[in-house]
């Protein structure tokens, strides 16, 4: 049986829960480095994921940026 990489994790989590940040991730998969298993899913796999840039405030009160991940309907 082939060794699951970290993208088929994040693809797993996406399909169950909608979408995927930075921090869930990290939080939940362990996975650093997103942004680079979101090109391995849409480059090496051809599939259509969406980026929605987000907008919050971090614990200092100041608004922080982030990307969302999901895939195209």
């Amino acid at each position: 049986m082939a060794k699951r990489t970290q993208a088929d994790r994040v693809l797993d989590y996406i399909k169950k829960f909608g979408s995927i940040t930075s921090m869930q991730a990290y939080t939940d998969l362990g996975v650093t480095r997103l942004s680079a298993r979101i090109y391995e899913l849409r480059h090496y796999r051809n599939l259509e994921i969406i980026s929605e840039t987000m907008t919050r405030k971090n614990r200092y009160g100041e608004n922080c940026t982030y990307a969302k991940y999901s895939l195209a309907k």
